[in-house]
């Protein structure tokens, strides 16, 4: 019997008449067709934006010349205080609710077992983290305010937080504000990064006589350090642009560069410094571009850990 090779041929390309082939470049457009929307939200809602808060932070409104006058006066005075004043306020509630946010998701993460706890309180982290504004100072003022409920309770105990040096109408008072969404925020953002950390590096810890600080020092630790930190700039970002909250508290009383940008848009200009506020604006979005190049350099390093 004579032996017989079977050859299996890789198919080719289809071809015929009835196949419709398209160009080299439009196919090459099709690929990017799927990004063009997020592109235009991209160049409508950033790009042109800040090119506009470019030009302007150097540009004279008067004559329309080219000056250095408009970032000269955001930089001293009042509004250097703004910038003093923003930059301790976002992180004071970044590091404080970014403790207590990683605390309660640690609880969450080790709770694996209370799966309906769990699911109930990460959807509650999602509502709280999306409230704010003019309804959530409201809140405070109704609750803690100097004539409020809960202030009304607590002095019917001998508790006088006014008498404590706290006022919910100073920065502290601000800080104490920002953390009910503050903390909820930080549950939501840093469980992915728990959730990372695999049972097999803490088994081989245990295995070798490691006790549980010290699989948190030399392991654990440095492992969620990066993404912790990430989690603080977020955390960071977020107050720094926060406006409504802050300004229906304090009424403008405390020199935030946002509310000094807002009082800008409301009309409230001196002569000759009607670019002043995109002065203002242009530190603000140099210090979140600061911020968020460390975040893209401590996510990659957190990547190769968690991956």
């Amino acid at each position: 019997m004579a032996n017989t090779t079977d050859t299996v041929t890789a198919p080719g390309p289809v071809t015929g008449p009835g196949v419709r082939r398209f160009p080299p470049a439009l196919t090459r457009l099709a690929r990017f067709a799927g990004i063009l929307p997020f592109t235009a939200y991209v160049a409508l809602g950033l790009i042109i934006p800040l090119i506009a808060i470019v030009i302007g932070a150097f540009k004279n409104p008067d004559t329309g010349a080219f000056t250095f006058t408009n970032v000269n006066i955001a930089t001293h005075g009042v509004y250097l205080t703004g910038f003093r004043q923003s930059i301790t306020l976002s992180v004071l509630a970044a590091v404080i609710p970014g403790v207590f946010g990683l605390l309660i998701a640690y609880a969450i993460f080790t709770a694996k077992r209370a799966s309906f706890l769990r699911q109930v309180v990460i959807t509650a982290s999602g509502v709280f983290a999306n409230f704010g504004g003019v309804p959530l100072a409201f809140l405070f003022i109704a609750s803690l305010g100097s004539s409020a409920l809960v202030t009304g309770w607590l002095t019917d105990i001998g508790i006088n937080l006014y008498n404590l040096n706290f006022s919910l109408y100073t920065l502290s008072g601000i800080v104490v504000v920002y953390m009910y969404f503050q903390i909820p925020l930080m549950v939501l953002i840093i469980l992915p990064a728990l959730e990372g950390l695999r049972p097999a590096w803490r088994e081989a810890a245990e295995n070798m006589g490691a006790r549980s600080w010290q699989y948190w020092r030399y392991v654990g630790g440095p492992v969620l350090m990066p993404s912790f930190v990430s989690c603080l700039m977020l955390l960071f970002g977020s107050s720094l642009a926060a406006y409504a909250t802050a300004e229906t508290l304090t009424s403008g009383t405390i020199p935030l560069t946002a509310i000094q940008i807002g009082s800008f848009l409301n009309g409230n200009v001196i002569a000759g410094q009607a670019n002043v506020g995109k002065a203002l604006g242009l530190g603000m979005v140099l210090i979140i571009a600061v911020v968020m190049i460390a975040y893209v350099m401590l996510q990659r390093r957190a990547a190769k850990w968690l991956r």
